[in-house]
């Protein structure tokens, strides 16, 4: 997703160095403390070698690498640190590994000023002379012995073995002059004078000869090229045979005025071996331009490259191999072409590439590399020299180590702050994904970029003088700063600089419209200088990430500073500009508040925070310490009673460094957590009905430890999602891919789709429909589905049902009016689902599981084929299966699908879907077991619950089922505990009686346990239980015998049968406690409670409530199972309460000690489904419903849309807050009047509309039929029933907020007139059959 597009390394200050690998050639130079390595053709990064990890002591010297040499031969790297040498060694299996291979130390007054290394020679010219070093290998241990050292009086500039290593070349930077040094005998054999400083030497190798010939180029300061060689009378002796100057190779139109030039000569093996390959290429051609190219290589040609003036000039010298030497002729070959050269390098080398037929020419200063075609070349053509890669032009002070990085608010610019003070303002090409130099600044404390990167601003403490750097520059005298930072405008009005000082209080400085650097000078103003209004002093302060504010609409405020407390808190505030600016603050509440408005606050509970970050999309990072290592949490600025704010958390064993922020365009946020040597990118994960993975995950990962040693410094994001690294003096710019591929995401798209919106046939979103009961909408979508994957140039485009079927009312009316139609009309044709049938859906089945959707993992691919199977058998068979056990019904199947997977060898998911939890699970969960409790259709559930176990259901299955939990009849229990007591022992190839001895003494069946012990004939314990079994349990006698076997098999730790024995003894309580204790089973305690007592409100069941079941909700924060609990403690007013109430509220007037309150977990959007169907579904839920208020329900609605939308369904979010109704408890049947005769008041700050087709209360059904569970007091109407009740008058919730004890007065008041309308006698009127006028 992001990709290295940019290096920021430092352009080469000396010449440069190569090493030719087998599949690509290595460009090497010294920067800073560093040896960088290029791939010589594009220029990407390979590997930087800091001098620090041989000498750690000159880590912090602040001291620079003098001079480098390569070792082709033995792929060695030296480099030089004053008297240090450092050397690595190129190993692995592919050439890709360098390691440390030796070190070298000289007296510390011996400055190193060049060295050469080659065949395991080291040369070292120092400030005192030179010396030659022999690589000596022994015990695995290289080190280097000093062979000869001679003393100089001027230190040794360059210096370059002979090809045959009898010699080595040196000048120095005093005179003009060459010298030849012996390398066995370190004895000076040659000196060459030459008119002007020589500049540049190399030596020729000469391959095609047999002899050792020395053939040595040098080139002078004037661009003047000489060759000297040895004639055949002194072989050792070199001469001057030839002098290429400006003059003699290009036209006199370019020499009338002395120009700028230089002279190159291009390496005549690596031309030679290009040509070759053209010359076969082109072997039947016989024309000139190919007769020249085949005259190159068979002659030998040496080849010199002029650049004069934005031109090149080509010449060549032949025969340099031939003698006697008068055989050298020189001669142009190509005049004047334009040179695409930036200007005219310092030096200019041609590289071989391996991977390609061409070569690489790469030149400096700046650094540039081309991709050189010879034949074009030669031609003149302007496609003979391509640029491929360029660095900046080098800048010393860029090579000092980076502090940190500064941006402006949108991200098109930023600012690069270094040690030492100095810095520089960087402007970002968003389309090409680069940046590009503004401008720079020596000395500052502090410093901001504005306008793009083009302007920026200075701080010095020293001073007190913030100085804005226009044209001419601006200052202005601030208070002492600590920090500074810009924040834009909501308005565009002006911008803004922010400082806080080491107090923490903030100066604001305004900065005027439009401010240019070429503008006239502009006025700094210091607006104000305060402090937040905070009852206490903050611990940290730390600006907003601005990243998100692209979004500019008039409803969206966006924080500009974050506020931490010592206990923890985060504190969000604005800025408000128009105000301060204007001065038109005049309201009481500004008055000590003079610019700075407190948005929200959230307490998080962490101490000690050592870094926060704070995005304007509401998200907070802290970085707290603890016992293993950094906590890294994230919070929502949303604090409520249903949430925490707290969204994830994380225990990091490395150190994090660094936090930064960045929003995609539909606003969703991404972390970059950086560390020492790798940044990882967190984004949000859509939540999921059934799995509970971490709200935010690493979504890609940047490791530079491979490839750079240093540290990282800072990291910040930039527009377009570029992210920018520093570490040492480096700077890595990471952005999309230059040329991405079709099955390439972008991270913004990325995270769009792991956090946005779903399609309609995702299966979350069908599921979601289906619990909500749009069942006929579902039908569509399916239909939808299937004729999209009829066409397959469709699959990149689906269809989608509009918007208004999601909000339509009467979901379910289609299918009761067929039924009926069929019920009274018999069979028939009919085309009203003509769309959705069982062709369609056998044909779509098919095609999912042959090629599946794309973006959708396996186990969601799963889940889409189930739910349609659902739905058609839902649609054919017309059960009588109530919404609840549909519910159930495909929680279960969900529930069997991922256990399949997850027991399956894993397989990859797709390429573009991101991690989810698959771990078998063991259980479904408490919700789904409570959809089932309260279903009326319990029959069919449990059949199918059977069916699901192959009709081999054992308690194992029956635990994960929850079948003690949501079934109710006692019978159908005991019915299906016998099952399960015959499947115990049915199961596997022994039959053991002890596996259902449990269940069958909770049924009292002691005899069918004692012949099943009659076949036990393989068990060691038969004759001995046969003997026990056959007496009498109803005598006092054998029950304690029962009582004292059940504590022996305690001791001998076979809980289960102890359990059964304690059964056996009479003591259900003592069963229970092993169950509930040793088995940590408490569905097992339940089910044999409720067995043995043949009800569900017996002492024994009530206690396992009231002791177990109700502390592990509380300690959980699981309202389902505490819901689940009160209400069969017949305290269902309790059981609505615990669904919204929070659990610290309930727990204070429970009977019962709650020790420990767990998270709320208001993250499940069926929290709202069943508060719907519970509030009025008796009297005693109605009257928890008056205890709730209106605005704390308010809130609530609200919470469960943001779980909608982080779920990925924000159309049902929608039709949730739309549809929902706040009811009013009334038990008035429909047509009767109200008893208090005010049928328009409504709790304030709750509006009653009628319900549509979205919560599907079961009070807009039932209100006639509502189950009277309570006591109600007689008492008189206090007024006489009005003839026709009033319709409910529709309020709006005003923006105040609203106190909640009057909303709770008006709906207990409101509840009385319920109890007096349920006391009060109705008459029914007989049943008349010709009402239905037949």
């Amino acid at each position: 997703m992001l990709t290295l597009r940019q290096n920021y390394l430092g352009s080469p200050s000396t010449g440069l160095f190569h090493l030719v690998l087998p599949h690509e050639t290595l460009l090497l130079y010294p920067s800073a403390d560093a040896v960088v390595i290029l791939n010589a053709r594009d220029l990407t990064l390979i590997r930087i070698l800091a001098f620090w990890q041989v000498f750690p002591g000159s880590n912090y010297a602040a001291e620079s690498i003098s001079c480098i040499s390569v070792d082709s031969g033995m792929k060695l790297i030296v480099a030089a640190m004053n008297s240090r040498i450092a050397t690595w060694s190129l190993s692995g299996g592919q050439h890709d590994t360098w390691r440390i291979h030796s070190s070298l130390v000289i007296p510390r007054d011996h400055v190193v000023t060049t060295l050469d290394s080659r065949s395991g020679l080291l040369a070292v010219g120092t400030t005192h002379g030179m010396s030659v070093y022999t690589l000596i290998l022994e015990n695995d241990l290289p080190t280097w012995s000093q062979k000869w050292t001679v003393s100089l009086k001027t230190p040794p500039s360059l210096a370059h073995f002979a090809p045959s290593l009898t010699y080595i070349a040196t000048t120095t930077k005093v005179d003009n002059a060459v010298r030849l040094y012996s390398t066995t005998t370190g004895r000076q054999t040659q000196l060459i004078p030459h008119p002007r400083p020589v500049t540049n030497l190399s030596w020729r190798h000469s391959p095609a000869s047999s002899r050792d010939d020395l053939v040595l180029y040098t080139v002078t300061l004037d661009s003047t090229l000489r060759i000297f060689f040895p004639v055949l009378d002194s072989p050792q002796h070199l001469q001057l045979h030839a002098a290429i100057d400006l003059y003699c190779s290009t036209p006199f139109s370019l020499t009338s005025v002395t120009p700028s030039s230089a002279v190159f000569w291009l390496d005549r093996e690596i031309i030679c071996q290009s040509l070759q390959k053209v010359v076969e290429q082109t072997s039947d051609l016989d024309d000139v331009k190919t007769r020249r190219l085949r005259d190159i290589v068979e002659e030998g040609w040496d080849i010199f490259l002029h650049v004069v003036e934005g031109n090149i000039v080509l010449t060549a010298v032949v025969n340099v191999d031939r003698r006697p030497p008068t055989l050298l002729k020189h001669f142009v070959i190509q005049q004047s072409f334009q040179s695409p050269l930036p200007r005219i390098p310092t030096h200019l080398y041609v590289l071989p590439d391996p991977s390609q037929s061409t070569i690489t020419l790469v030149s400096t200063t700046p650094l540039c590399s081309y991709q050189l075609n010879l034949a074009e070349f030669f031609d003149a053509q302007p496609t003979g020299l391509k640029p491929i890669g360029q660095f900046s032009d080098r800048v010393s002070a860029e090579e000092a180590e980076i502090s940190y990085f500064v941006r402006t608010p949108e991200g098109k610019g930023v600012g690069v702050v270094r040690k030492g003070g100095s810095g520089e303002a960087w402007t970002l090409d968003q389309a090409n994904v680069r940046l590009s130099k503004s401008d720079s600044w020596n000395t500052a404390d502090q410093a901001v970029v504005l306008d793009h990167g083009r302007l920026f601003a200075t701080y010095l403490r020293s001073s007190s003088t913030l100085t804005m750097h226009t044209s001419p520059p601006t200052s202005i005298t601030v208070p002492n700063l600590v920090s500074l930072f810009t924040t834009p405008s909501n308005d565009d009005s002006h911008d803004s600089i922010v400082g806080i000082t080491g107090s923490l209080d903030i100066s604001h400085v305004h900065l005027p419209v439009g401010t240019q650097r070429d503008s006239s000078p502009v006025m700094l103003s210091l607006h104000s200088h305060h402090r937040l209004p905070l009852d206490a002093q903050p611990s940290l302060i730390q600006p907003v990430d601005p990243m998100a504010w692209g979004m500019k609409n008039e409803w969206v405020e966006h924080d500009a500073l974050l506020s931490i407390s010592e206990e923890g808190e985060l504190a969000f505030w604005v800025l408000e500009e128009r105000e301060v600016v204007l001065g038109i603050l005049t309201s009481p509440s500004h008055k000590d508040n003079p610019g700075w408005r407190c948005t929200g606050k959230v307490k998080t509970g962490r101490q000690g925070i050592r870094k926060a970050r704070c995005s304007s999309a509401k998200k907070t990072a802290l970085i707290t310490p603890c016992s293993d290592g950094d906590e890294l949490t994230i919070w929502d600025s949303k604090e409520s009673e249903f949430a925490s704010g707290l969204e994830f958390r994380c225990t990091y064993s490395q150190p994090i460094n660094d936090l930064d922020w960045t929003s995609t365009p539909d606003m969703q946020s991404i972390l970059a957590v950086g560390f020492l040597h790798h940044v990882e990118l967190l984004c949000q994960q859509r939540m999921t009905y059934f799995d509970e993975d971490p709200g935010w995950s690493m979504c890609w990962k940047i490791d530079i430890g491979s490839f750079i040693p240093y540290p990282i410094s800072d990291s910040i994001w930039l527009a377009n999602s570029s992210l920018l690294i520093g570490a040492g003096h480096q700077m890595l710019l990471y952005g999309p891919p230059k040329h991405p591929s079709k099955n390439t995401e972008s991270l913004f798209e990325y995270v769009a789709r792991q956090n946005g919106p779903l399609p309609d046939y995702h299966p979350q979103m069908l599921l979601q429909c289906l619990l909500w009961e749009k069942i006929e909408l579902v039908k569509d979508i399916i239909a939808n589905l299937a004729k999209d994957l009829e066409n397959v140039d469709s699959r990149r485009s689906w269809a989608s049902v509009p918007v208004e079927r999601f909000f339509s009312k009467g979901q379910s009316n289609r299918k009761h009016q067929k039924r009926y139609t069929m019920l009274f009309d018999g069979p028939q044709e009919t085309n009203e689902d003509e769309g959705f049938c069982r062709p369609l859906v056998t044909k779509l089945i098919e095609s999912l599981e042959s090629q599946p959707l794309p973006h959708l993992t396996p186990n969601e691919c799963a889940s889409l084929i189930v739910l349609i199977q659902t739905t058609l058998e839902i649609d054919e068979q017309r059960r009588s299966l109530d919404s609840n056990g549909l519910r159930y019904l495909i929680s279960m199947r969900s529930f069997y699908i991922v256990n399949d997977r997850a027991s399956k060898p894993s397989s990859s998911d797709s390429p573009n879907s991101s991690a989810r939890n698959t771990g078998k699970r063991e259980r479904l969960r408490y919700r789904d077991m409570v959809w089932a409790f309260h279903s009326e259709s319990q029959d069919i559930l449990l059949g199918a619950s059977s069916a699901a176990c192959n009709n081999k259901m054992c308690w194992f299955d029956a635990r994960a089922l929850g079948i003690s939990i949501w079934l109710n009849s006692i019978e159908s229990l005991k019915s299906q505990m016998e099952v399960i007591a015959r499947n115990e022992f049915m199961n596997g190839d022994i039959r053991d009686p002890t596996a259902c001895s449990l269940f069958y003494f909770a049924l009292g069946k002691i005899k069918l346990v004692h012949g099943l012990w009659r076949q036990a004939a393989w068990h060691k314990e038969q004759s001995a239980m046969l003997r026990f079994l056959s007496n009498d349990f109803t005598q006092a006698r054998w029950r304690t015998a029962a009582l004292k076997n059940a504590f022996a098999l305690l001791a001998k730790q076979r809980f289960e049968y102890a359990a059964a024995f304690f059964l056996l003894g009479g003591s259900l309580k003592d069963a229970v406690n092993v169950c509930l204790k040793q088995l940590q089973d408490f569905q097992l305690a339940l089910a044999i409670a409720r067995v043995v007592e043949q009800s569900n409100e017996g002492p024994v069941f009530c206690g396992i409530l009231n002791g177990t079941v109700l502390p592990t909700a509380f300690r959980e924060g699981n309202r389902w199972l505490a819901s689940w609990a009160f209400w069969l403690l017949h305290r269902r007013d309790l059981g609505v309460r615990v669904l919204i109430t929070p659990l610290q509220d309930l727990a204070s007037i429970l009977d019962i000690v709650v020790k420990e309150i767990g998270e709320p977990h208001y993250d499940d959007p069926s929290l709202a489904l069943l508060f719907s169907q519970l509030r009025s579904k008796t009297l005693q839920a109605a009257k928890g419903n008056s205890e709730i208020s209106g605005r704390l329900e308010f809130n609530f609605v609200l919470q469960i849309a943001r779980v909608f939308c982080r779920m990925g369904c924000h159309i049902l979010a929608l039709d949730l807050v739309q549809s929902w109704s706040f009811e009013r408890p009334t038990g008035a049947p429909r047509g009767l009047p109200h008893q208090n005769g005010d049928a328009s008041f409504s709790p304030p700050g709750s509006p009653v509309t009628r319900r549509s087709g979205f919560s599907l209360a079961p009070s807009l059904r039932r209100k006639s039929s509502i189950m009277i569970d309570m006591d109600i007091p007689s008492l008189p109407p206090t007024r006489a029933v009005s003839p026709e009740g009033k319709p409910p008058k529709i309020t709006v919730i005003p923006e105040e907020p609203v106190p909640d004890a009057g909303d709770l007065k008006a709906r207990k008041a409101d509840l009385g007139s319920l109890m007096k309308s349920a006391k009060q006698d109705v008459q029914v009127p007989e049943f008349d059959m010709g009402a239905f006028n037949f």
